[in-house]
């Protein structure tokens, strides 16, 4: 009988705290770039990291409304463009038919 080994306590924590912080700073970046006043002023805009199956790993605190329909476009977002993925590729979706709020 196969038993899963538990995850390690001390890693799960860092690399909770990682990736939260990598979507923390993605949002601060996406502010001090942005023209928008929707963004730069209203912080109209969530952050957050996905595994290669679309679902959530860590979010950035701005605005966590739109993280319940994004795990739904970065899934649709996956399987449109799954054979043209590349290291370092980034993408980006607005498609409310495909899980997107506006």
């Amino acid at each position: 009988m196969c038993h899963k080994s538990q995850p390690n306590p001390i890693y799960l924590e860092i690399f909770n705290n990682l990736y939260q912080f990598i979507a923390e700073q993605m949002g601060i970046t996406l502010r001090n770039t942005a023209s928008s006043v929707n963004i730069k002023e209203r912080l109209d805009f969530s952050c957050a990291i996905f595994n290669k199956q679309g679902l959530l790993v860590a979010h950035a605190p701005h605005i966590p409304v739109h993280l319940g329909s994004m795990s739904e476009s970065v899934k649709s977002l996956i399987k449109d463009k799954e054979n043209y993925f590349k290291f370092g590729d980034v993408y980006i979706s607005n498609n409310p038919y495909n899980g997107g709020t506006h």
